[in-house]
């Protein structure tokens, strides 16, 4: 085990835990380098069934360098059509060629146009559109591009065997990757921490202001402006506003309402940070119980805790029995907690790959581990100033949490010319966090 990039320090993600010397390289260097096809569980009937009770119209779209809420726009653009009447399942990077199914509704084949970089084929019919929930994974090709010691990936791939517990999985630890917190500025968690605690005016301006070295130089002195602003007994929030780059358009939507609304109570950097869409404003929240996920994470690392079996005290879930072929994948919703003789027999469950220790995404309704695991928990809440009653909030930001499997395993197939890696994981778990692994090359490289 080895310590990690000091920007994945930043997010909870620690340590490595293979000891091998990483390959080095870069991912995406071209969209090919990054190949994902979803795996989906969706029932799709033929083309000819009757529209009237199956009103959805099934396409199997590859996209090389679209983002997918691009793509749906100029879909549906084309089509003359609302962006509502077009569903998916998950949403992916441009920086890639993505397979994934979509559903329109009230469609037929013949008005499906064609579109620049994207192979459209028509499959069938649903009776319902496509949900977030019918995403059970995605497999991956990925190539390394440039590699400065390839000659380590079978070293680094016996180190993940044995954390796996297994001669034909390797595992890592299930980490949110950097993309949850950006690679470039990683503040969504540090925003989400100050909401949780009701630090309104610190989750504005930990999202508008404080620049990164990373950032453009403009950007950068727009945010320090910000800053500048917000030390005053006098802001200027126009003219923070006018200096703000009109592509930073949720940064310019909080600053015009702090314009309008002035700042004298927690109220007003609320309505400040709710000028951004719903979903973000989750994601705020989400980011913190990330964060502190990969803090209890790396603090059972720390401890020579094992994450292919339980410990007394630790609550472990089930196996979806109905996860599609070759994916290993947890289901939250069958937990048990492992105590007495049963953390033997759930230790045998986990061995065989039927269950997974797991640690909580913290929230109103969480229930933290006894034993080692839940002293870990507490520790790390503490630290933070927190307990799951915080996470009790207002609108958009109420959470009240889950749990996640600790250890993210699957089948990896290595090829040495040029070098890649195919492997498929349940929804939810980064890609990244498994290459980082492999890579040990930074969160930029990735």
């Amino acid at each position: 085990m080895r310590e990690a990039h000091p920007i994945e320090r930043e997010v909870g993600m620690a340590y490595y835990v293979s000891d091998a010397d990483g390959v080095g390289g870069t991912l995406r260097v071209d969209p090919e380098d990054f190949q994902v096809t979803e795996l989906e569980r969706f029932d799709t009937q033929p083309l000819d069934a009757d529209p009237g009770d199956f009103g959805h119209l099934v396409l199997r779209v590859t996209l090389r360098g679209w983002d997918t809420n691009d793509f749906v726009r100029q879909l549906t653009n084309q089509m003359g059509i609302s962006r509502e009447r077009v569903s998916w399942a998950g949403t992916k990077d441009k920086h890639a060629v993505t397979t994934q199914l979509f559903t329109v509704k009230q469609a037929d084949s013949e008005e499906i146009p064609e579109v620049n970089n994207a192979d459209i084929e028509v499959l069938g019919r649903s009776g319902r559109g496509l949900q977030f929930g019918d995403l059970a994974g995605n497999a991956f090709t990925i190539r390394v591009h440039d590699p400065d010691r390839p000659e380590t990936v079978d070293d680094i791939t016996d180190n993940l065997h044995a954390f796996a517990g297994s001669d034909a999985h390797v595992g890592v630890p299930n980490y949110f990757g950097q993309q949850r917190f950006g690679s470039h500025r990683p503040v969504t968690h540090t925003v989400g921490l100050h909401v949780v605690r009701g630090e309104w005016r610190e989750a504005v301006l930990a999202y508008v202001g404080h620049p990164a070295e990373s950032e453009p130089e403009g950007t950068q002195d727009a945010r320090a402006f910000v800053d500048e602003q917000a030390a005053s007994d006098d802001p200027d929030w126009q003219e923070a506003l006018e200096q703000m780059p009109n592509r930073l358009r949720y940064e310019r939507s909080m600053l015009h309402r702090l314009n309008q609304d002035g700042d004298e109570s927690d109220d007003d950097w609320r309505h400040a940070l709710e000028a951004v869409p719903s979903n973000l404003q989750r994601l705020f929240v989400n980011a913190a119980q990330s964060y502190i996920f990969n803090r209890i994470l790396s603090e059972r690392l720390d401890r020579g805790l094992p994450f292919d079996k339980p410990v007394e005290g630790d609550v472990v879930c089930f196996a979806d029995r109905d996860a599609p072929e070759g994916l290993v994948m947890p289901d939250v919703d069958r937990l048990q907690e492992a105590t007495g003789r049963r953390v033997d027999v759930m230790a045998r469950h986990c061995e065989r790959g039927r269950a997974f220790v797991t640690a909580p995404l913290v929230g109103t309704e969480t229930e933290l581990a006894s034993g080692e695991q839940g002293d870990i928990e507490r520790e790390v809440l503490d630290e933070l100033d927190l307990e799951p009653a915080d996470f009790e909030l207002p609108g958009n930001f109420d959470s009240s949490g889950t749990r996640r499997a600790i250890l993210l395993r699957t089948e990896m197939a290595v090829d040495d010319d040029p070098l890649s890696f195919t492997f498929a994981l349940p929804s939810g778990s980064y890609a990244t966090v498994m290459m980082r692994e492999y890579l040990k090359s930074g969160p930029l490289d990735l």
